[in-house]
């Protein structure tokens, strides 16, 4: 367990769980003593036992996508906590599971744990991971699931990605405040953060100034030439 962020209102742990290196997130509300666990899976238990450890109770699951390496812990938690399930309605859509009652978010929305309003998360939509991918911004940090990781960014050669879209995407996030610290869904770099300021100077596929570029890196070179843990590139090396 990480502590990534503690204040007055607020705190955000990391779990690093599962053969695939999954950050969960949980945020806990201090006013209200309720929290939002983030892409709840694989070992579910010591996602209840950390929920008890904070003294909090799980009333939300954010999900960032569908992939099943980021929802396979989501019955466990309902099996303890009658906890209300978000993602974004195209996600829901590309999904296909029959939900029962979800709460099915646009880009732009806000949720608030335990209806506190110093506690607002902001929903942002952003496809190319999956049609309906999302981060979860909340003051400055912003949890990114498998669309940006630590100097990488998500495959979008399986079903329902799309390269283009992620271009799109990654340029957007890309004009976010240098300051604001990603919290990837995935540890796969030399560090488990960074800023948006080092992720626009050493993440490679933040370099690319034009759409069919980023898409050759991505669906062509960057496996065959890149090797995890990923780290800080030059967009210009010197040769």
């Amino acid at each position: 367990m990480t502590l990534i962020v503690e204040n007055e209102r607020y705190s955000i742990d990391a779990l690093e769980l599962g053969s695939m290196e999954n950050f969960i997130y949980l945020i806990s509300d201090k006013k209200t003593k309720q929290a939002a666990v983030v892409d709840p899976a694989w070992e579910v238990p010591e996602i209840l036992a950390l929920a008890e450890k904070k003294g909090v109770t799980i009333t939300d699951i954010l999900l960032t996508h569908s992939h099943f390496d980021h929802i396979n812990g989501v019955a466990g938690v309902l099996e303890k906590y009658d906890a209300k399930l978000h993602l974004l309605k195209e996600e829901a859509q590309f999904w296909g599971e029959s939900l029962a009652h979800p709460s099915l978010h646009h880009g732009g929305d806000s949720i608030t744990i335990g209806g506190n309003s110093e506690s607002e998360i902001k929903v942002l939509h952003t496809p190319g991971h999956t049609p309906g991918s999302a981060c979860y911004h909340i003051d400055d940090h912003l949890i990114a699931g498998d669309t940006m990781f630590v100097f990488g960014c998500g495959r979008c050669d399986m079903q329902g990605g799309d390269p283009n879209v992620m271009y799109d995407t990654l340029n957007r996030l890309g004009k976010m405040p240098g300051d604001t610290i990603i919290l990837p869904g995935h540890n796969y770099a030399v560090k488990t953060t960074t800023t948006m300021r080092e992720q626009c100077e050493g993440n490679p596929f933040m370099f690319y100034d034009k759409a069919d570029d980023f898409v050759e890196y991505r669906m062509h070179t960057h496996d065959k030439t890149r090797e995890s843990p990923y780290q800080a590139e030059v967009k210009n090396p010197v040769k």
